[in-house]
């Protein structure tokens, strides 16, 4: 009769260790948070974790969103500590735009000794419920044995797709107990569905039909890291590619002849966008992000929708698909490929060849008129978004990440800069705004070795200015471009939609949505935290001024007075 193994015990360690301890186990180098009592214990042990840095924010929503930009830029995922109740609602914006991009995030909170917990202490709240709507999986850690489980779990959690963050919540008094449960190994957890055979050939069989065909995607693409596979799908097949209205990643070479317009955030502007494609692949996102209601379908009538995910919960979720498969994107790209290859006619060769000879046109089309339109306002004052970017663009290193929170200017920004290198963009998801200065940092932390250029409007940057002391605090080599209009721009362009949309008259003010009465001076404001900085009007010194601010090989700050948007 065997006599079952004895687990061997170790000596005890305390909860706090045993989290720090499951970072290191994970590959977690970044701890990004801002301090309060109730995460005592963890500073105070950080000394012991030299595999561990500590990235110190002056707010939650700048901890939290770096943390946000930087897991997006790496795959690693991004770990934040925030401070109770307080700390974690300053934080809940920066956490919707993660949860909305399936951001792999592990986000914790200083909790008051669970002892007092009927006593209602001070800073004391339910944590796990303030969290739970923005997150995967919502917890607190009610034991010190538990941590080993539950941090195994949140970052499982995490990265099963579609991935997201996920909350945990830390009472100092269980941070403070000891424990024989050590850190869990996570173990190598391969995710990426293969497609299944017939799915593939449902998928082929339409489009070996379709005469006009358009591909849609979203950031599932880059985050399987399957551009090459999209790219030689869509020109096989003679196919636009366009993005979804919000991208956070470059899924497809924003160069290249196949690549369209982003989506627009309204189901007839998406119908216009499509034109009259009968058959429409949707591809690793959320379709359709909308700011305003239609009624009507965003598809055109008589087009074929087709589907790629990689988890069920995304496939026809809001839409009837007429075919749709579970697979790793670039699994089933992929797969796509192969089997249209090898059953493609010499008829439909032909005219996907004819496709891309329209396509190509339609880009050169789009140069041209991009280039009418600058010198049609490149004498404008202030200068016109379409002039500064074109400026920009000449001094940006090749290798500079973009960080683009430009909003009503990002059409200007990706029409001269055209990103084709994934880990070159980082753009902004969940609409809300104060997200280029934090991405900024996020940025810089997973490309230590390459710049950093932010583009960010005034309003934007105000949200999250305090940012810029942790650029200078880590001396990171970051120029934030702030495109200064003294207004709410993207506000008033859609109170105007709204006046149309809902019969209001349009001859009417713009109520609080100017930024003037004092003016915002950003120069100032940088220098107060260590930032130098530039003001530029004169758009025949942008160029000079975005080398030199690149040149000093630290955080710089060009305060760039702009007109509005053409």
């Amino acid at each position: 009769m065997s006599v079952p193994a004895i687990r061997p015990r170790h000596t005890p360690k305390r909860g706090g260790d045993v989290l720090l301890d499951a970072l290191t186990e994970y590959g977690v180098p970044l701890l990004f948070g801002n301090p309060g009592t109730t995460e005592s214990p963890l500073m105070d042990r950080l000394g012991d974790h030299p595999d561990l840095s500590y990235v110190l924010a002056l707010h939650e929503s700048v901890a939290l969103g770096a943390a946000h930009y930087y897991a997006q830029s790496t795959g690693i995922t991004g770990v934040v500590n925030l401070h109770v109740a307080p700390g974690l609602g300053n934080g809940l914006g920066m956490l919707y735009n993660a949860w909305e991009a399936n951001t792999p995030m592990v986000i914790t909170a200083g909790q008051q000794d669970t002892r007092s917990r009927l006593r209602e202490p001070l800073l004391g709240h339910d944590l796990v419920a303030m969290a739970a709507p923005l997150v995967k999986w919502s917890v607190q850690v009610e034991h010190a044995d538990e941590f080993a489980p539950v941090l195994h779990r949140a970052f499982k959690i995490a990265h099963d797709p579609p991935a997201g963050p996920v909350f945990v919540a830390l009472p100092i008094n269980v941070l403070e107990q000891e424990t024989q449960e050590e850190a869990r190994p996570l173990g190598d957890l391969y995710r990426a569905p293969q497609p299944e055979a017939a799915a593939v050939e449902a998928l082929a069989a339409v489009l070996l039909r379709a005469e006009r065909p358009v591909i849609v995607v979203g950031d599932g693409v880059a985050r399987s890291a399957a551009q090459d596979e999209l790219v030689g799908l869509a020109e096989f097949l003679g196919a636009g590619v366009c993005p979804e209205g919000l991208m956070q990643r470059v899924n497809f070479p924003q160069s290249h002849p196949c690549f369209r317009p982003r989506m627009p955030l309204n189901h007839a502007g998406i119908r216009h966008a499509l034109g009259d494609a009968d058959a429409v692949l949707l591809v690793g996102g959320s379709f359709f992000e909308e700011v305003w209601f239609d009624p009507d379908s965003p598809f055109p009538p008589e087009a074929t929708v087709l589907q790629i995910e990689d988890a069920p919960s995304r496939l026809a979720f809001n839409f009837a698909v007429d075919a749709g498969m579970i697979a790793d994107p670039r699994a089933g790209l992929a797969a796509l490929r192969e089997v249209l290859e090898t059953t493609a006619d010499t008829g439909f060769r032909t005219a996907a060849s004819e496709r891309m000879d329209a396509l190509r046109a339609g880009t050169a089309g789009a140069h041209a008129a991009r280039q009418k339109r600058l010198a049609a306002h490149f004498d404008d004052s202030p200068m016109s978004p379409a002039r500064l970017m074109s400026e920009v663009a000449k001094a940006v290193p090749d290798d500079a990440v973009v960080v683009n929170e430009s909003i009503t200017a990002g059409g200007d920004l990706l029409g001269f800069l055209p990103i084709d290198d994934p880990d070159r963009y980082c753009g902004t998801r969940g609409g809300g705004i104060g997200q280029g200065l934090v991405g900024g940092i996020g940025a810089s932390l997973a490309h230590p070795d390459r710049p950093v250029i932010v583009f960010s409007g005034d309003g934007s940057a105000m949200y999250s200015i305090q940012a810029l002391w942790t650029a200078a605090h880590y001396d990171m080599p970051i120029v934030f471009l702030i495109l200064h209009n003294r207004e709410y721009k993207i506000l008033k362009i859609n109170m105007d939609v709204y006046r149309e949309r809902f019969g209001i008259p349009a001859e009417r003010p713009y109520p609080h949505m100017n930024l003037t009465e004092p003016d915002l001076d950003f120069v100032e404001m940088a220098a107060g935290m260590g930032v130098p900085g530039h003001k530029i009007e004169d758009p025949a010194e942008v160029e000079e001024a975005v080398r030199e601010a690149f040149a000093t090989g630290g955080p710089y700050v060009l305060d760039v007075i702009i007109g509005g948007r053409i």
